[in-house]
């Protein structure tokens, strides 16, 4: 499961456009709408230090919040955000609403695990690696963290599959095929001799 939810007070925005934003800024604040569900989106204003905090923490767009507005509490999925190119702060956020059954559209990174068990890794082999996340259909209450990845056994010329993960219930890959996430190759300067020996007689 992706992080624990975590809640934002939020300031319904009566004003829109960039005179507004700007505004907002100035004050600590960020911009942000939260729309989906079949109901009216609704401008809202956010803690800039608070929303950043949570950017920069890891996780963002694949744990659920909840954002209280006057009282009122809303389940959303950050979907996207925008920073400033010059000065690393947050601009604007969008959120989407979310429920038990909504389905939602994620990338999910992909972590390797047991590299010190994979003999072409030991005799100097590369890891190259296709996608460092993987996008997927899932629940919105069931957004994986991360994939673990088993690199044990594999050796120099071997790839790794979509298949080789094993998905929670509910979670399938967008694309639909057997796409490789990552493979196993030679270095450029030639396989270390001594350490593949090494290998075989183990």
């Amino acid at each position: 499961m992706s992080q624990e939810t975590y809640e934002l007070k939020a300031e319904a925005r009566e004003r829109v456009g960039k005179g507004s934003a700007r505004e907002l800024r100035r004050n600590g604040l960020i911009p942000a709408v939260i729309y989906g569900d079949k109901q009216a989106p609704i401008a809202i204003a956010l803690n800039t230090n608070e929303v950043t905090k949570r950017i920069h923490a890891g996780g963002f767009m694949t744990t659920v919040a909840t954002i209280e507005i006057d009282g009122k509490k809303h389940k959303v999925l950050p979907k996207d955000y925008q920073l400033d190119p010059v000065r690393d702060f947050t601009l604007h956020v969008d959120f989407l609403r979310v429920s038990g059954n909504t389905q939602v559209t994620v990338e999910i990174p992909v972590h390797f695990i047991n590299e010190e068990k994979s003999p072409g890794l030991k005799v100097g082999g590369v890891l190259n690696i296709v996608r460092h996340e993987v996008e997927v259909h899932c629940p919105a209450d069931v957004i994986p963290e991360f994939f673990n990845i088993d690199l044990s056994g594999k050796k120099i010329g071997d790839s790794i599959h979509i298949s080789e993960v094993t998905l929670p219930k509910g979670v399938t890959p967008v694309i639909d095929r057997d796409f490789t996430i990552a493979t196993i190759i030679a270095p450029a300067a030639g396989i270390d001799e001594s350490a593949a020996e090494g290998e075989a007689e183990a």
